[in-house]
């Protein structure tokens, strides 16, 4: 019997776009090959399921971790809580044994090749996309194959140790997942759409100076259908999101969104007419159709040259919220001065995003499997 091709879903929910596009295109080019998706939980069975159901790709089986949570109050596509993800990885490796390749999207699982002896050779799927990435985690260092979006990425990582030989350029993954959620119907109207994304982190982040003074200034103007639609983790991080969701998920012309899989899987970032953020990656995915952007520094950061604030060069970086409407409505028109930049930076950190990057991925594994 041929060898499984494991696949790793043992992470959040925003993982998946970045992984399971690489199952389709790999069903698809071997339809004989096994291949066992390990998940963690009943939210991640259910959507990865339905897909396969609706597709009919026999040859996948899902599998349940050890620490399978089953969590029937959570509906399809909700951010669910995770079994302790050490315990569960070192339960499955004696299961990952029959594998000949496990192909993951975040760098915990790389402590399997990294403290054990895996004869199974681990294949990481780099997610997300920004300038503000950790690459000098050694965990990196521990996988056979690294795909990565785009030439500078190898680059970047091949200058955190990685080895240069290991790391394949294939174009952006997500760009390629089909199952994004139809966003364009969220509203009555035609007005512009603003995406407001902020980051979970509070260094990076306007939230926790500026957050609730931005949304209720984009809906005070009347101009405009608001996504309010940040990080999966801000809501952990600052509970009061939920509070702020509450006051406004009743208007008409507002959307939020802090739940649902239509926040990671592209829907949001491919429906809004403007991005208004500051240090997500989300603004990389919007880049990939070039629109106008407003970004948020209540730090007042000294950005400029500092590659970590790349994305910054995309739009109007705004430092006094005050100014935040003007900067909005004048958005459109100065758009044309930061196409150029905006198309850059979006080809820098995401190379091809033609939909191509899961076969060439694929490739790699059956590459592997015919050595």
């Amino acid at each position: 019997m041929t060898a499984p091709v494991a696949f790793l879903f043992l992470g959040e929910t925003l993982l998946i776009p970045h992984l399971y596009p690489i199952v389709e295109a790999l069903a698809e080019a071997a339809p004989t090959l096994p291949i066992d998706l390990w998940t963690a939980t009943s939210v991640h069975e259910q959507l990865i399921g339905r897909w396969l159901d609706e597709a009919a790709i026999a040859s996948v089986r899902i599998r349940r971790a050890p620490g399978f949570l089953t969590l029937p109050d959570h509906g399809p596509g909700t951010n669910p809580p995770l079994p302790a993800k050490l315990p569960t990885l070192f339960r499955l490796a004696p299961r990952l044994a029959g594998a000949r390749i496990v192909v993951c999207a975040e760098q915990t699982s790389l402590w399997l090749p990294r403290v054990l002896p895996m004869r199974a050779r681990f294949l990481n799927v780099l997610h997300g996309a920004g300038s503000m990435m950790n690459r000098a985690d050694r965990r990196r260092r521990a996988a056979w194959k690294t795909i990565v979006p785009a030439e500078g990425e190898r680059a970047a990582l091949a200058a955190h140790g990685v080895d240069p030989e290991s790391i394949v350029v294939t174009g952006y993954v997500k760009a390629g997942f089909r199952h994004r959620t139809p966003a364009r119907a969220l509203f009555a109207d035609d007005r512009p759409i603003v995406l407001y994304a902020p980051h979970w982190q509070q260094h990076r982040s306007s939230w926790w100076q500026w957050g609730a003074r931005a949304v209720e200034t984009v809906i005070a103007s009347g101009r405009y259908n608001l996504i309010f639609a940040p990080h999966q983790r801000l809501a952990e991080k600052a509970p009061e999101v939920r509070e702020v969701a509450a006051r406004i998920a009743h208007l008409p012309h507002v959307h939020c969104d802090l739940d649902s899989f239509a926040m990671v899987d592209g829907s949001y970032t491919a429906a809004a007419d403007l991005y208004l953020g500051d240090t997500s990656s989300q603004v990389v995915e919007f880049l990939m159709r070039p629109r106008p952007c407003v970004f948020l520094d209540p730090l007042v950061v000294a950005w400029r040259g500092d590659p970590s604030y790349a994305m910054w060069t995309a739009g109007e970086v705004v430092t006094d919220i005050a100014a935040l409407d003007a900067a909005l409505a004048r958005a459109p028109a100065a758009h044309p001065r930061f196409v150029e930049a905006q198309e850059r930076f979006a080809r820098a950190q995401l190379g091809d995003t033609s939909g191509a990057a899961p076969a060439r991925a694929a490739r790699v594994i059956l590459d592997a499997l015919d050595d």
